[in-house]
């Protein structure tokens, strides 16, 4: 294959994983303030095959064909005129996202700005280098992962030390980080899981694991202030009456009813704000350092997206899938 190409994975309708094609595709090359990155891992979350299916076009409206995905890890391979902040050769990870447009040679910029290919672009303002000891893949789980945790938890959950807080599928993606933050923190931690994943969720830390397919948690959770929810629909309705007055609902998969948590005299938060820069380094460096981990469920090629979106939206995993893209 030619310098001036690469293989990239393309949508070029909206439908099932068979959809989702590799092709070869012309390499982009990085405009002012922006960078080319040599994609190594990029990270498979809920919101790649939700665009896919064609399920959120109101809220992300795409023009076909596009390239999924939205965070990577990776190495600096070229830099734009004026860029400052990264050298070639810095690693880096961080939101490799753009403009979704029609392809055609004049276009390629903005159709190479998303992840699910061997390189892309992104702006320089939204990549961080990594520190020294954390992995590739360990860093390809913490945007809309840790940093998500992170959002929920403290910017808007307010989470202190000594508070006690409901996560709920304490395994997954968000709540695996979320398990361990907490406990950083030094709050009192209850988490949600299926019965094969009760054990791992105690290894994070939790304080106390409920089985949901066993039992319903507000039967046997009571007065906490702070509820992480990334299921929605019943799941919100009935963390309502577990939280104490004053308490928070965070919710991370869509806008909580205002008048229910009005009704149960707590506050509800669609968790819709950004990480800044220092909380992404904050969480970074926690995992170089061990002090919270980062559970991996799978590894795809970038051959196999399709399967990769197929199993993220079977929702039964552990911790964060990734496409594996250069090595």
């Amino acid at each position: 294959m030619s310098e001036s190409k690469m293989k990239a994975i393309l949508v070029q309708e909206y439908g099932a994983p068979d959809v989702m094609k590799l092709e070869e595709v012309d390499r982009p090359n990085p405009l002012a303030g922006e960078v080319l990155v040599k994609i190594y891992y990029a990270t498979v979350i809920p919101l790649d095959w939700k665009i896919r299916n064609g399920w959120v076009q109101n809220v992300f409206p795409k023009t076909l064909p596009y390239i999924p995905g939205f965070y990577a890890t990776g190495e600096i391979e070229s830099t734009g005129p004026g860029v400052t902040e990264f050298t070639v050769g810095d690693l880096v990870f961080g939101m490799i996202i753009g403009a979704y447009a029609e392809y055609g040679i004049a276009k390629v910029n903005k159709l190479a700005k998303m992840s699910n290919a061997e390189y892309a672009l992104a702006p320089v303002d939204e990549l961080v280098k990594l520190p020294d000891g954390l992995s590739f893949e360990d860093a390809a789980t913490i945007r809309a992962g840790a940093d998500t945790a992170w959002k929920a938890l403290f910017t808007e959950g307010e989470l202190e030390a000594g508070q006690t807080v409901l996560i709920h599928a304490a395994a997954g993606g968000v709540g695996q980080f979320a398990v361990q933050l907490a406990k950083w923190k030094g709050a009192n931690v209850i988490g949600t899981a299926s019965t094969s994943n009760l054990d791992f969720v105690k290894s994070l830390g939790a304080d106390q694991v409920i089985d949901y397919t066993t039992t319903a948690f507000e039967d046997v959770v009571k007065e906490v202030d702070l509820v992480v929810d990334a299921i929605g629909g019943d799941i919100e309705n009935r963390s309502l009456a577990v939280l104490k007055q004053g308490g928070i609902l965070v919710a991370l998969t869509q806008p909580p009813s205002q008048e229910n948590a009005q009704k149960h005299g707590i506050t509800a938060k669609f968790n819709t704000k950004f990480p800044t820069y220092a909380n992404l380094q904050t969480v970074a460096q926690l995992i170089a350092d061990r002090t919270i981990r980062a559970e991996i469920d799978s590894i795809f090629p970038l051959s196999q997206a399709n399967k990769a979106l197929e199993k993220s939206e079977e929702r039964h995993g552990r911790g964060r899938i990734l496409l594996r893209i250069n090595s």
